[in-house]
């Protein structure tokens, strides 16, 4: 799977929780709550993928993993520069 195709699954899920997840308060709701509230698009797209559940579940996870640490790296260069 393309890296390309793994940003595509995030962007699709975090879209969809944006909808479903709007009025739900992350530190009063359980993580098993808010992932069964994806696990609609999740299935969606395993289905689309030829993938299992748990397979996007991975892909999802990494790729929000990767693109935080871009966007830390991002942030940390930034205040370096601020620095000097």
């Amino acid at each position: 799977m393309t890296r390309n195709q793994k940003l595509q699954i995030l962007d699709r899920i975090n879209e969809y929780a944006d909808k479903v997840l709007a009025d739900v308060n992350p530190e009063r709701s359980r993580v098993s709550d808010r992932l069964a509230a994806l696990r609609p698009v999740m299935e969606e797209l395993a289905r689309e993928y030829h993938k299992s559940l748990a397979d996007i579940f991975v892909i999802y996870m990494d790729a929000n993993t990767e693109t935080s640490a871009a966007e830390e790296e991002k942030y940390q260069r930034k205040m370096r520069e601020m620095d000097e």
